[in-house]
């Protein structure tokens, strides 16, 4: 970066400005053509050292950080969809919701065609509880990529607050068929035939998402409420231990009022377990 500066100094020494400059290669340049081409190339460099900055910070969970360095990077380049979505993630995360619906919004205006800011402004709206306009936004996101397995994920996670259980159940099966290994969507297919009384369903779909992933708690907290749902209580209880030893801050609660375990040895294992979450999470 030095040298290429002083090398570009050097240049500019050479000529009055105004007067074009020769080179031994016979390229003729302006000197205002020269400068023209040399602030672009000053600028791209800047924005990519904001732009890298800023994606290194959000990675270490320096989300404030991360949201100053893409602003300046989107000063220099305004026209820059993925900054304004990557400012919009990061601004999702610090719970500033309106203000990732902005900077969603701001890049599907650059680009009408990009997907992952039509997800992430849902996203956005669901958690305002806008599960109209949150449905809205997947549904163009399918549009663009029919194949998009996290826009129907979402989209059926937002029918279901609507209690659109029947949509919901569709959208999480349409994910099953693209990804038949997707534990999320076999807890999400559980967690909504509870709604509609499928306890068996419910049970059924929440041990396909263990088989897949035995650590995900989610899926023993919702078989646990379909066996207590069917009387099973010594079922229900062992499935919230194990959610709960997993760090699932709901199965503790019940546990504890409704099972005969230890509530002690219960939230220590979910302390133990959270702590080593968090040591790993970035």
């Amino acid at each position: 970066m030095i040298k290429r500066t002083a090398f570009i100094g050097a240049i500019l020494a050479l000529v009055s400005f105004g007067n074009p400059l020769f080179l031994k290669t016979g390229f003729v340049l302006s000197t205002s053509g020269l400068m023209l081409v040399v602030t672009e190339k000053l600028n791209a460099e800047s924005f990519n050292l904001y732009f890298e900055s800023a994606y290194a910070k959000s990675q270490k969970g320096d989300h404030h950080g991360a949201i100053a360095d893409y602003t300046k990077a989107i000063e220099i380049n305004p026209d820059d969809a993925k900054a304004f979505y990557n400012r919009g993630w990061n601004k999702g995360n610090l719970k500033d919701h309106d203000g990732a619906i902005s900077d969603y919004t701001k890049a599907i205006e650059i680009n009408p065609q990009y997907a992952k800011a039509f997800l992430g402004r849902g996203w956005n709206k669901s958690e305002l509880k806008d599960y109209y306009g949150a449905i809205s936004d997947y549904n163009k996101a399918i549009e663009i990529n029919p194949q998009y397995t996290k826009a129907y994920n979402n989209r059926g996670y937002a029918k279901h607050y609507i209690k659109d259980y029947k949509g919901a159940i569709k959208d999480f099966n349409k994910v099953l068929l693209i990804d038949k290994e997707n534990a999320r969507a076999y807890n999400n297919l559980a967690w909504t035939k509870r709604k509609i009384n499928d306890n068996y369903g419910a049970i059924n779909d929440a041990t396909k998402a263990i088989e897949i992933n035995q650590n995900y708690s989610n899926p023993y907290l919702n078989r646990g409420f379909a066996k207590k749902n069917l009387g099973d209580m010594k079922g229900a209880c062992a499935d919230w231990k194990k959610a709960s030893s997993l760090g699932n801050k709901i199965s503790v609660k019940w546990v504890r009022n409704e099972c005969n375990f230890s509530s002690n040895t219960v939230e220590k294992n979910w302390l133990k377990n959270a702590l080593k979450n968090l040591i790993f999470w970035f």
